[in-house]
């Protein structure tokens, strides 16, 4: 289960929707597994910038976890 995201990581919102861009912290992971099947999660993520205060739920592909230049530049070498 390494592409799965886990709680605390910074995420940015990955498609196109009002919150598109929009940046936030995972704060529950909910994932369904089946036998021999990649797992398909759903993420809890309370959002920046939003006026709503609550966490809003995710599927896997609309979130993309975000990293540091520094780390991908160092990966990348």
């Amino acid at each position: 289960m390494s592409n799965v995201f886990s709680e605390g990581s910074l995420v940015r919102r990955a498609n196109y929707s009002p919150f598109h861009g929009r940046k936030g912290i995972i704060r529950t992971v909910d994932c369904i597994v089946e036998d021999g099947e990649e797992p398909f999660c759903f993420y809890l993520v309370a959002l920046e910038g939003t006026q709503s205060k609550e966490p809003m739920w995710f599927e896997y592909d609309e979130v993309e976890l975000v990293t540091s230049p520094l780390i991908s530049s160092q990966a990348d070498t």
